[in-house]
This record gives structure tokens, C-alpha cells and sequence, in this order.
């Protein structure tokens, strides 16, 4: 049987999974948020028309791409 110190130790030794999730979730929900402003922020700037394409950077990627494979 385990003692109520031992079960302590325990506990603390390794966190309850529930702890573990919480603060996933937590961590997943700031990620998500600041990525939904990126997002917002991106369709506000392609609808309003002040999006600029980086073509030198894009068509190194394409270039890139295809030398790649």
C-alpha cells in the first residue's frame, strides 16, 4: 500500500495527464489564436490591395522546386 507521503512524491514526480492536457490545449489555443490574426490580417491586405508578391523570392522557390526534384 502506498503511503500518503509516497503518493505525494508520486504526484509530483509525474504530473497528472489532465495537467498535461490543460496546458496543451492552452498552448494549442494561443497558436491558433495568433495564427487566426495572421490569417485575418493577410485577407485584409489581399482585399484591400496592399498584398505585394515577392516574384525574386517565389520564383527562386519554383527554381528551387524543380532542381530538386
Amino acid at each position: 500500500m502506498i503511503s500518503q507521503t509516497n503518493a505525494s512524491a508520486t504526484r509530483a514526480t509525474y504530473p497528472s495527464k489532465t495537467s498535461e492536457v490543460k496546458e496543451q490545449k492552452q498552448t494549442a489555443n494561443v497558436s491558433s489564436d495568433s495564427e487566426a490574426s495572421k490569417v485575418d490580417e493577410l485577407k485584409e491586405s489581399i482585399d484591400s490591395g496592399e498584398y505585394k508578391v515577392d516574384v525574386d523570392a517565389l520564383s527562386q522557390k519554383m527554381a528551387d522546386s524543380l532542381l530538386s526534384n
